[in-house]
């Protein structure tokens, strides 16, 4: 049984594209890849054929992990978007409880997180920390050298 992911419409559609790319890009060149090498000659000592096949197997094994995510996936409506807990696609200000500093993020599926744009995974350490709670909540981070404390600041839907 698979688990669902949930998206946004362009996350999703981002996903998409990427699967046609490798079905019909990159399975391409790696067959091609393949006969270039058999042309070569004797197969059973011919590294570049070996070489070849492993990564059409690799190619194989993606395109099948990222159609079972795609078959999986939900669309989030974020305008029915519950802003008073933090949930997928709230967008939430916290304020770290140690050096006051203070940072906005929004709550994403893990393939559409981007930290460089504000976006982190909802199964990071952070991001499963604020799942669930409220504006004024403080919620107990475990992070590798510690345990963080982040007071909810606000929670939006933008």
């Amino acid at each position: 049984m698979s688990k669902v992911s949930y998206y946004t419409a362009e996350g999703l559609k981002k996903l998409k594209a990427e699967l046609e790319h490798l079905k019909n890009v990159e399975r391409h060149k790696a067959s091609q890849a393949i006969g270039e090498a058999r042309d070569k000659g004797d197969l059973s000592e011919n590294a570049e054929y070996d070489a070849a096949k492993e990564a059409q197997g690799l190619l194989e094994m993606r395109i099948s992990k990222m159609e079972a995510i795609v078959s999986t996936a939900r669309i989030i409506d974020e305008s029915q978007l519950d802003t008073s807990k933090a949930l997928v696609l709230s967008t939430v200000r916290i304020k770290n409880t140690t050096n006051g500093m203070e940072v906005t993020y929004k709550l994403v599926a893990e393939s559409e997180a981007d930290l460089a744009s504000g976006k982190i995974s909802v199964t990071s350490p952070i991001g499963r920390g604020l799942l669930g709670k409220s504006v004024g909540d403080i919620a107990e981070v475990n992070v590798p050298n510690g345990t963080m404390n982040f007071e909810i600041l606000e929670i939006t839907r933008k």
